[in-house]
């Protein structure tokens, strides 16, 4: 089967894409969205936000907190009076049913926005022990905690 998306676009989640967001989530995230085109030095009153969509959309748990991620399309409108499109993601982490941001971001273009999804995928995922990195930081725990448990028996037997 072949897609319509360009090289390195990923799909929606399916939950994302289904589930309905209240008023209030829909215009905390347009607030946000400003706000972003804001720190990127476009005119929030002359710039507009064409759509938003969340495509990642992942629930809290008892053991983890949850994340939604945005989009955005706009049409920026920069200090010089120039129109360009620009594609924005906003980050949140879901905390006891609250949103708070985490992060957020004005792209040129949609690929250039996909390299923060690919960072975003790799820190919500999580760490795994099948990183080199953790699996030698658990080796020297555990060397350093039998280290100091051997040196705190001979220091028993000699004293």
């Amino acid at each position: 089967m072949s897609s319509s998306l360009p090289r390195g676009v990923r799909m929606m989640r399916a939950e994302a894409q289904q589930r309905q967001y209240s008023e209030r989530t829909l215009q905390q995230v347009r607030l946000d969205s400003v706000r972003a085109l804001s720190k990127a030095r476009f005119c929030p009153k002359n710039s507009e936000i064409v759509r938003s969509q969340c495509v990642d959309d992942r629930a809290e748990s008892d053991n983890q907190f949850g994340n939604q991620l945005w989009y955005f399309e706009a049409k920026g409108v920069d200090e010089g009076h120039h129109r360009q499109d620009v594609f924005g993601v906003i980050e949140y982490q879901i905390q006891f049913g609250l949103q708070e941001l985490v992060e957020d971001g004005v792209f040129d273009t949609p690929q250039e926005r996909e390299g923060f999804r690919s960072l975003y995928d790799r820190e919500v995922s999580g760490p795994s022990w099948r990183h080199p990195a953790n699996r030698l930081l658990l080796a020297a725990m555990i060397a350093v905690a039998a280290l100091t448990l051997f040196l705190l028996t001979l220091k028993n037997l000699l004293a």
